[in-house]
């Protein structure tokens, strides 16, 4: 993680964050992860890792390139569904941060 954007770094602490927050509540894991939710996890942090945006992405819902495979995509997209709004109980910051972002526009497509 050393030399990362600052964006990108929080954007990789928002999604552990709610993955954690709903491992817990929906398969009762008290700490840690399950397999299936750390391998999501996993997933996802090497997606931020490659993304073509890197400090100007936008969330993800307001990205133009879609770079889950759609078996991962319905899975985090149940896990922000449910996390989302009690994220600004829980990590009020990164829950309002991560509201802000949404609000920005999508940069144009990057090129390779």
């Amino acid at each position: 993680m050393a030399g990362r954007h600052p964006r990108m770094l929080r954007e990789e602490k928002t999604v552990a964050a709610m993955t954690r927050l709903y491992c817990r509540d929906q398969h009762g894991t008290p700490a840690g992860l399950c397999a299936d939710c750390d391998a999501l996890l996993t997933y996802a942090r090497a997606r931020l890792e490659r993304c073509r945006y890197q400090e100007r992405k936008p969330t993800c819902a307001k990205c133009p390139i879609h770079c889950y495979k759609p078996e991962m995509r319905e899975k985090i997209q149940a896990v922000m569904r449910y996390a989302g709004p009690r994220m600004l109980l829980r990590h009020p910051v990164l829950a309002v941060l991560h509201l802000v972002d949404g609000l920005k526009k999508a940069p144009p497509a990057p090129r390779r």
